[in-house]
């Protein structure tokens, strides 16, 4: 056929078969159940976008300038760091290049201008899911030290090496290991709650599952509240069938039933809903509310899942049943739990064991105060939520001068074992009874010690670094 024929108007066909016959002959051949993958959110490729990747970066077009500082970002906003932090780090990476930057940050984007003398670039970059990499926020931390040192030196197309390096670099735990992880924790948890031998067995073996089936979807990049979902109807119905199990044995077992809502506070987002209170204290209020919203929707999703597996097979967040410990052996005994529960957070965040043990430490010390001041001088749990953050916040900038690791990545795992998640399930199921006034007292309780905790942790922080207590 000619070029004329190809744009010749009496060619084209005027009915739908016609239509349709010339499509399947336009259509080139392929297999009939071929998978074209569309991505919402198309991946940058770096290094093609670059101009000059071999000339030194100080000395690098505004663009490409533009490219390194993003993208740095953009790593340390999918690791889960502040607005605070993912800022100052951008400007750090621009002073050095030579260039000023202006950031405005969410919780899935960055928008981005650069100035120089050859005038401005705008850039706007964007992640296809929100997480937490609490080792990616200390490799990134690393990486700005380098380029503070070496900038000047290093070409663009080595600065995204490195930074190739920080965003290929796989977690250290695998799958079961995770699992393993949110069961200690969980188990953890039901302790501190009040729980005792069997809530706690049950809870270790239905949070693993559910946070295995979570983890193992997140791999196969599922929806986000899907797996959550997916991941909390498991751990609960895990539960119940290993507590039914346990009475063939024990009689009576049936009786702590109350211990099932430890087994699904693994997806409690302890780490976004502290940092939210982060971001609005620095007055970056659009990633502070963004970030309180996403958390506040997984809580609800979450709750939400469990209160209707709960309908359906009649189980009801009870009061756990004294466990009648002396008061010294309790106290050895929660100091033990939040180490436990803090590590395994920790790991669920994809912590190094070191960072982990540290954070684990600090939570074990902050949590175990919190709930003697709470039992020992009759504390109201709000107050005593906020003493616990504001110990936490203080040692862990002590542990930070002497390991080197990031303040976040240790003051947010230690306090997100204080986050009450039998208080938000609470409310919702009573919500769901139409039992009004329980769902409110609940509601309340739970929202005063969420807004206590990100106060103590920025006051530990204005206390101690003097670079973050200034507007500017």
């Amino acid at each position: 056929m000619s070029s004329h024929d190809d744009h010749s108007t009496s060619r084209l066909p005027h009915t739908a078969a016609g239509i349709h016959e010339a499509l399947s002959m336009a259509r080139p051949h392929r297999a009939r159940h071929t998978h074209v993958p569309h991505h919402s959110h198309m991946p940058v490729k770096w290094h093609e976008v670059l101009d000059r990747a071999d000339l030194p970066a100080s000395q690098a077009g505004l663009a490409d300038k533009s490219s390194v500082i993003c993208r740095a970002g953009l790593l340390l906003l999918g690791g889960g760091a502040s607005t605070w932090r993912v800022r100052e780090a951008m400007n750090t990476v621009a002073r050095v290049l030579g260039v000023t930057c202006s950031v405005d940050v969410s919780l899935t984007s960055i928008e981005c201008t650069c100035y120089d003398d050859s005038g401005s670039f705008s850039e706007i970059v964007n992640l296809p899911t929100t997480g937490v990499n609490t080792e990616r926020i200390w490799y990134m931390e690393k990486f700005v030290r380098e380029v503070r040192v070496l900038g000047h030196e290093l070409t663009v197309g080595q600065l995204h090496g490195l930074l190739d390096k920080v965003e290929h670099e796989r977690g250290h735990y695998a799958p079961w290991q995770v699992a393993l992880a949110a069961a200690a924790a969980c188990a953890a948890f039901v302790f501190l709650l009040g729980g005792g031998p069997i809530e706690m067995g049950c809870a270790f073996v239905g949070a693993g599952l559910g946070n295995l089936v979570r983890r193992l979807m997140i791999d196969r990049h599922l929806t986000h509240f899907a797996c959550i979902g997916a991941g909390v109807a498991t751990a609960c119905l895990v539960y119940l069938g290993s507590l039914w199990l346990l009475s063939l044995a024990v009689p009576g077992a049936m009786e702590h039933e109350a211990g099932y809502i430890g087994a699904m506070l693994f997806v409690i987002p302890g780490f976004p809903l502290i940092t939210s209170g982060l971001d609005i204290a620095k007055l970056d209020l659009r990633a502070g509310i963004e970030r309180m919203v996403y958390a506040c929707s997984v809580i609800v999703v979450a709750t939400l899942v469990a209160w209707l597996v709960a309908s359906v097979v009649q189980l009801r967040p009870d009061d756990f049943t004294p466990l009648g410990l002396d008061p010294a052996m309790l106290l050895a005994l929660r100091a033990l739990a939040s180490f436990i529960g803090v590590f395994g957070f920790s790991m669920l965040f994809n912590s190094p064991f070191n960072m982990a043990a540290t954070a684990g430490v600090v939570g074990a010390i902050a949590n175990t105060a919190r709930l003697t001041l709470v039992d020992a001088v009759a504390m109201p749990p709000e107050a005593a939520a906020f003493l616990g953050a504001l110990m936490a916040g203080l040692l862990a900038s002590l542990a930070g001068m002497r390991t080197g690791f990031p303040r976040i990545s240790i003051t947010v795992p230690s306090i997100v074992i204080m986050v009450p998640g039998l208080y938000m399930y609470r409310a919702v199921y009573y919500m769901g009874a139409f039992e009004t006034l329980d769902a409110m007292e609940w509601i309340v309780r739970a929202v005063m010690i969420v807004l206590f905790l990100p106060m103590g942790l920025a006051l530990a922080r204005m206390l101690t670094d003097r670079e973050w207590r200034h507007c500017s």
